[in-house]
């Protein structure tokens, strides 16, 4: 029988996020942290995290206001913010019991996800 191993999930602090994309992080009323960014196309991108509960939710709102993607992942494990001369990325890494991965999100110019999960 294996051992449950808790892990913590590690986020920047709201001054880290800022430097790195140019926007402060807001709360919800569960103290989960809430980043609403927009490409260059008017497409918008409302990423949320949740350090305690080790949750993401990331949704995606096409230039139309149409729904093109809703994601709720628990497990994760470390988050980061990085920006470039053009682009911004955020970038969460997730490890459960059987599965590892990581989802890549870039926001600028434009909008796109890539997620990987496989099992260890």
């Amino acid at each position: 029988m294996k051992a449950h191993v808790h892990r913590e999930f590690l986020t920047p602090d709201d001054e880290e996020v800022y430097e790195a994309i140019g926007e402060w992080p807001d709360s919800d009323e569960s103290d989960a942290r809430i980043i609403t960014l927009q490409d260059n196309y008017g497409q918008s991108l409302t990423f949320s995290y949740d350090a305690p509960a080790r949750s993401v939710r990331i949704r995606w709102i096409n230039d139309r206001g149409i729904e093109m993607l809703d994601v709720f992942r628990e497990g994760a494990t470390r988050l980061s913010f990085t920006s470039g001369k053009s682009s911004k990325h955020i970038s969460i890494e997730f490890s459960t019991g059987e599965c590892t991965g990581t989802m890549e999100i870039q926001v600028t110019p434009h909008l796109s996800v890539r997620d990987r999960l496989l099992f260890r």
